[in-house]
C-alpha cells in the first residue's frame, strides 16, 4: 500500500547567512528524492557548535524567509528556534512526528556528515522515524552501499560557505550571486555583518 503522507525533506543550519549553495541542495534533495516540500529549520545552538558569535535568531530567521519567498515548495520552520537550548536532531524530529503525524519527514545532510551518523545522538531510534537524504558532491568517496537509511542525491560542485560571505560583507566586498538578492539587501540595511572577525 503506498505511503499517502506528505514527503517533506528537512534542512537544518545555522544559516548565518542562508546562500545560494543550501538553496541549490535544498531544489536537488527535492526533485531527485521526490519530495513534496522542503522545509528549511534554523537551529538554535547546534550540537557542535557555542552560541558565540551567531548572529540573532531573528535575523537568520528573516533571511531564510527572504530566501525562500519564491519557492512554491520550499517553506521554514522555527521550532528549533522557539524550543531554545541545543538543537539535536532526535528531539527536533520527535517534536515534528507528533505534530505533524501526516507527514513522512526526511533529513538532509552533507555528503561528508554520512560517516559520523552513526554518533548522532539517539541515532538507533532516530532512523526509525526519519530517513537521510545525503548529498553527494562529484569526486567525493562515499559508501553508498553500506549506508541502508541514506538515499544519496548528485549535488554539482558549488565551494561556498556562510563564512566566506561573512568575511566579504564584513571587508565591504560584493556578495552578489553569493546569496539571493532580497538576503542581501537585508544584509545591508541591519548591518549585520560589518563587524565579523
Amino acid at each position: 500500500m503506498k505511503d499517502a503522507r506528505k514527503k517533506v525533506g528537512i534542512m537544518g543550519g545555522t544559516f548565518d547567512p542562508i546562500h545560494c549553495g543550501h538553496l541549490l541542495a535544498a531544489e536537488q534533495a527535492r526533485e531527485q528524492a521526490g519530495l513534496d516540500e522542503v522545509w528549511f529549520m534554523p537551529t538554535y545552538i547546534p550540537p557542535h557548535k557555542s552560541r558565540e558569535g551567531l548572529t540573532e535568531a531573528h535575523h537568520r530567521l528573516k533571511m531564510v524567509q527572504l530566501a525562500i519567498a519564491d519557492h512554491e515548495s520550499f517553506r521554514v520552520t522555527d521550532i528549533e528556534l522557539t524550543r531554545k537550548g541545543r538543537s539535536y536532531t532526535y528531539d527536533t524530529m520527535v517534536q515534528l512526528t507528533e505534530q505533524f503525524p501526516d507527514c513522512q519527514f526526511s533529513f538532509i545532510i552533507g555528503g561528508d556528515m554520512v560517516k559520523i551518523l552513526p554518533k548522532w545522538y539517539q541515532f538507533s531510534q532516530l532512523i526509525r522515524m526519519v530517513r537521510f537524504i545525503g548529498l553527494a558532491r562529484p569526486g567525493t568517496e562515499l559508501e553508498r552501499e553500506a549506508c541502508e537509511y541514506v538515499t544519496f542525491v548528485e549535488m554539482p560542485v558549488w565551494d561556498i560557505s556562510s563564512t566566506l560571505i561573512r568575511e566579504k560583507a564584513a571587508a565591504g566586498k560584493s556578495i552578489r550571486y553569493l546569496v539571493p538578492d532580497a538576503v542581501e539587501r537585508y544584509i545591508k540595511e541591519n548591518r549585520i555583518y560589518e563587524t565579523f572577525v
